[in-house]
């Protein structure tokens, strides 16, 4: 069972010596900080919170460049990193929880892998919730409405309710790119060009 020390003074003690021990990171130790989180998230009655931050995080992530190679580099130093998190907090008025599990992660030298484990935390919560997620990529922008009759239908047709996460994509150059689940859909042309080109190197 997991050992859930509260860290809101000692960040470095949150979860344990097991964990710090293994020199090896693979997806089911990610998925066991996932869980962890998850588990303290929901004892604190700070669920929507936590997920709130976390959504916001990996959105940090994925459009700023900067601070996905400062996450990625391997000489960045661990105070500085540590600063920044809490001039991200201050801005961001982050959970204090969620805010100390970013700073666990920092000093356990794990935060190489925060966009992992913050995923699996959202795949997580979805899951509790009975939500089935679905991601969906398009070459044109389409409007609330559309999405919003794309997840109406997907959840008719898979029988569950459906959490969906729509991104506009120019590099698709054409169609859509939807996975639900483990099921992947790709007509874009983008897609398309690639299998192509893949049959000539074949050939």
């Amino acid at each position: 069972m997991l050992i859930k020390m509260w860290f809101y003074n000692k960040p470095s003690t949150f979860w344990g010596v097991q964990l710090s021990k293994n020199k090896g990171f693979s997806g089911t130790s990610a998925n066991r900080y996932s869980l962890a989180l998850y588990e303290l998230a929901s004892e604190s009655n700070l669920l929507v919170k936590v997920e709130q931050n976390s959504l916001a995080f990996l959105n940090l992530i994925s459009t700023n460049i900067d601070f996905k190679e400062l996450i990625k580099s391997p000489i960045t130093n661990n105070d500085i990193l540590i600063n920044i998190i809490d001039r991200i907090s201050e801005i961001s008025k982050l959970e204090l929880l969620f805010k100390n599990f970013i700073s666990f992660l920092i000093v356990k030298r794990r935060f190489f892998y925060v966009e992992k484990i913050l995923k699996n935390f959202i795949e997580i919560c979805s899951e509790k919730r009975g939500e089935l997620r679905a991601e969906i990529k398009s070459a044109k922008q389409l409007t609330n409405d559309e999405v919003n009759k794309i997840t109406e239908e997907l959840s008719n047709n898979f029988k569950s309710k459906i959490k969906l996460n729509y991104k506009h994509d120019q590099s698709l150059i054409g169609g859509l790119v939807l996975q639900v689940g483990s099921t992947m859909i790709d007509t874009s042309i983008k897609k398309k060009l690639q299998q192509i080109q893949n049959k000539m190197i074949r050939a």
